[in-house]
């Protein structure tokens, strides 16, 4: 794929808040035709909108991202209104806060079918097209993909599932020579409305895990990945440090369960709205309003994006002194 925007066209699977949204408007500014699409007809205009307002070309076409017939539509009508694709980014996701019993298991069942087969229905429908264009699939993940987190077992559970999927499917392209690049991207703790529109039985709203970054650093990743795609990117390095203590000491991972559920409990109580089921109502946000410091870069993403030898060299080389100091102190 070439490694200019300018033209390409975008399809955006959970453009209507958060990442997908960030994400839509720097894929506009890059030069690119970005096809929006998500369940919230109401932020799905208001994200097209601002695209076209600051002099991007953007499309909506309202989708439920769990349905296959309407993914598979969403594709159709892209191709059918302009002609191909380029970079298609599932962006979509939805969570459940609270221990495992107390989660019904229609519950566990609907994260697990939003956040983890919305983006196989999403590979299925774009297949065909990226094969074509020789373009790019990205998948939106999370670091709670390589360590899971007390309170969000369904969560956890498809987001380990995303990467096994995008992990087995990048090597099947690989294999079959085809010209599709996959990149799965894993977030750290994000300002996102994720957090306000989850459902909670914590007692009180979620939050996320500090250190938070702004959704700004992982849309500049994931751009830059359909631009230059690579494997595998972490955004923020806090993200990248959880996921190498859980590859050398993952006892020691265990052990901070406690801190994490505090951690993961906000001092507001919870409103009783989510997105579970259905979209919240509203012209939608990038952000969720987090009120502590929100890091606004990534010294650890930018070296991934520009160096990815040197960063797995770096990465290698830290991994393997905390592993000899835990040898030497055992």
């Amino acid at each position: 794929m070439k490694t200019s925007l300018d033209g390409r066209v975008v399809v955006v699977l959970g453009a209507s808040s958060g990442i997908g949204r960030a994400t839509a408007a720097r894929f506009a500014k890059q030069g690119a035709t970005v096809v929006c699409a998500a369940r919230g007809k109401r932020a799905l205009d208001a994200t097209v909108s601002e695209i076209t307002q600051a002099g991007g070309r953007a499309f909506a076409i309202p989708t439920d991202a769990a349905e296959r017939g309407q993914v598979d539509a969403l594709a159709r009508q892209t191709i059918a209104e302009h002609g191909r694709i380029d970079v298609w980014l599932n962006a979509v996701g939805i969570a459940s806060y609270g221990a495992f019993e107390a989660t019904p298991p229609e519950e566990f069942e609907r994260v697990l079918r939003v956040n983890l087969l919305s983006h196989v229905w999403g590979a299925y429908a774009a297949l065909p097209h990226l094969r074509e264009s020789a373009g790019t699939l990205v998948g939106i993940a999370s670091v709670f993909g390589t360590r899971s987190s007390p309170l969000l077992t369904s969560y956890c559970a498809s987001k380990w599932g995303l990467r096994g999927f995008y992990d087995a499917l990048r090597m099947e392209l690989r294999h079959q020579r085809e010209p599709v690049r996959v990149t799965t991207i894993l977030p750290s703790s994000v300002d996102t409305p994720l957090f306000v529109h989850a459902r909670s039985r914590l007692g009180t709203r979620p939050r996320p895990i500090p250190p938070v970054y702004d959704p700004e650093v992982v849309a500049a990743a994931i751009v830059r990945a359909a631009r230059r795609p690579t494997r595998e990117v972490v955004v923020g390095g806090a993200g990248a440090a959880y996921a190498t203590v859980q590859r050398i000491a993952p006892a020691l991972s265990d052990a901070t369960s406690g801190l994490l559920w505090r951690l993961q409990h906000d001092d507001r109580a919870d409103d009783a709205h989510d997105n579970l089921d259905e979209p919240v109502d509203g012209a939608g946000a990038v952000r969720g309003g987090w009120k502590g410091h929100v890091s606004q870069t990534s010294a650890y993403t930018a070296l991934v994006g520009q160096r990815p030898w040197a960063t797995r060299a770096l990465v290698t080389g830290a991994g393997l002194l905390a592993y000899r100091r835990l040898r030497r102190c055992s």
